[in-house]
């Protein structure tokens, strides 16, 4: 079973990496967004089992999207990727995935 994660970041190029880094795996599933408005589209869609908030949301940006994600499914997992290399990455989505 594959796990869905949904990276959404303002930042086109490091999204298009973003999107190869986490498709590279073949037990995850990488969505990558840079609008808010697809990130709820997909949210509504689809399962998602993490959101990896990128580079470029400011605070208040942060927080609408934080509301209207978790407004869908309360359960969600949201957290920052501060960015680095494939191991960091990796790192950053399995403490997220195995927290209680």
């Amino acid at each position: 079973m594959q796990t869905i994660i949904l990276y959404i970041g303002r930042d086109t190029e490091i999204t298009v990496v973003m999107n190869r880094l986490l498709n590279a795996r073949p037990e995850w599933k990488g969505i990558c967004v840079c609008a808010d408005e697809e990130a709820v589209a997909v949210c509504k869609a689809q399962h998602i089992d993490l959101v990896l908030l990128g580079n470029g949301i400011d605070h208040e940006e942060e927080k609408a999207l934080k509301a209207s994600l978790l407004e869908l499914r309360p359960s969600l997992k949201i957290i920052q990727h501060y960015g680095g290399g494939s191991g960091l990455l990796y790192g950053e989505i399995m403490t997220a995935l195995h927290q209680v």
